[in-house]
């Protein structure tokens, strides 16, 4: 063998070295409890955000509703209050109307019973 061959097989023994330490130190690191732990701490923090997100959206899809509904009602309101004031101009429309009618009669019977 060559120096060049020997040196060549030293560092494909060292990188091979190497990767079997990464790789052992990543499986101890995997299988630590405290990795689990904080593994576990993180996803029930991002399911307790889940829910909060869900809570706030369904509060939200409530007052929406809410709001929907009194303007609704609002609507309501006013479209009765429109239909009044509507009747009663139309009723005093239909007062005015008789009471011409009623005067335009007195007037013509007065110019009767005038001599």
């Amino acid at each position: 063998m060559s120096f060049q061959d020997l040196d060549h097989q030293q560092r494909q023994s060292a990188a091979a070295a190497a990767k079997q330490a990464m790789l052992q130190k990543f499986r101890a690191a995997s299988e630590d409890p405290e990795v689990a732990r904080r593994h576990a701490a993180r996803v029930a923090m991002n399911e307790a955000r889940l829910v909060r997100m869900a809570e706030r959206e369904a509060a939200k899809r409530a007052r929406e509703a809410e709001l929907a509904e009194q303007a609704a009602r609002a609507a309501e309101l006013a479209a009765r209050a429109q239909r009044q004031a509507e009747e009663a101009e139309a009723l005093l429309t239909a007062e005015r109307a008789e009471r011409a009618i009623l005067l335009e009669a007195e007037q013509k019977a007065a110019r009767r019973n005038d001599p």
